[in-house]
């Protein structure tokens, strides 16, 4: 459990170093917006595993649950950029404006509808959505937020003898890794030059001719990711993000 917690964190936070030079088309920053989506999200992860350190499996759920709403903002956030820039709308108003601190997002439930019903992504969330999954893990964390059932309160008091203690952690474990996986799964399927190595920007920073086809190149954490859990927990994802990329997973 916390080992998981810690790769998921160390990966965000490789990401975040990793694509901050890639501008983020459609608003104003100079740098690229999702850098500092990713480094919020290592920190929740960090925040989760500190909490459960502790025993609190009822306060991880709450942050479980914002740790899935941020990834969905980012979907969202990316697809809505995707869908909406162009010459003749070159900002994007409302990423923007969010961005800029000056208008909100809608809410969760209209972010989730836009990704679910995008046509660029309708084949990762055939696979995603085959079952009930992400339904109730969406259930879980609420049930746990709002103190839906009395047993939820009690994981958060260590001192208490309780029997679902370990099946708790366990779904707990299984719940995060699925969040991880649906956010990569979507990411990785609608922005694939977020797997780009550094080997072809670093060779035009040296005066050198980048080796042929290099851009295509996979960053070594990426591919390691995706072998570890990907591959491994959702070999059908990780054949439909193959077959579309043209970068060179493994």
């Amino acid at each position: 459990m916390f080992g998981q917690l810690t790769e998921y964190a160390d990966f965000y936070k490789s990401l975040s170093f990793h694509i901050m030079s890639w501008v983020t088309q459609g608003t104003i920053s100079f740098g690229n917006i999702d850098t500092y989506v990713y480094s919020s999200m290592q920190r929740t992860l960090e925040s989760i595993k500190d909490i459960l350190l502790k025993g609190r499996i009822n306060d991880s759920y709450t942050l479980l649950r914002k740790y899935y709403d941020s990834t969905i903002i980012n979907v969202y956030s990316n697809l809505y950029l995707s869908d909406h820039f162009s010459i003749d709308n070159f900002i994007v108003q409302q990423i923007d404006n969010w961005r800029k601190g000056t208008e909100k997002l809608p809410e969760y439930r209209v972010m989730s509808k836009y990704v679910r019903e995008s046509s660029k992504l309708t084949a990762i969330t055939n696979l995603l959505y085959q079952d009930k999954t992400y339904k109730d893990i969406r259930e879980r964390c609420n049930d746990h937020t709002h103190y839906n059932y009395y047993h939820n309160l009690l994981l958060n008091d260590n001192e208490i003898y309780l029997q679902n203690r370990v099946n708790a952690l366990d779904s707990f474990a299984k719940d995060s890794e699925d969040i991880f996986i649906q956010h990569l799964s979507y990411l990785f399927y609608l922005n694939d030059h977020y797997m780009m190595s550094s080997d072809y920007i670093d060779s035009l920073e040296m005066g050198m001719i980048p080796d042929e086809d290099s851009q295509y190149h996979v960053a070594p954490f990426i591919q390691d990711i995706f072998d570890k859990v990907i591959r491994v927990k959702r070999i059908d994802i990780a054949a439909e993000i193959k077959s579309k990329t043209t970068m060179r997973l493994e």
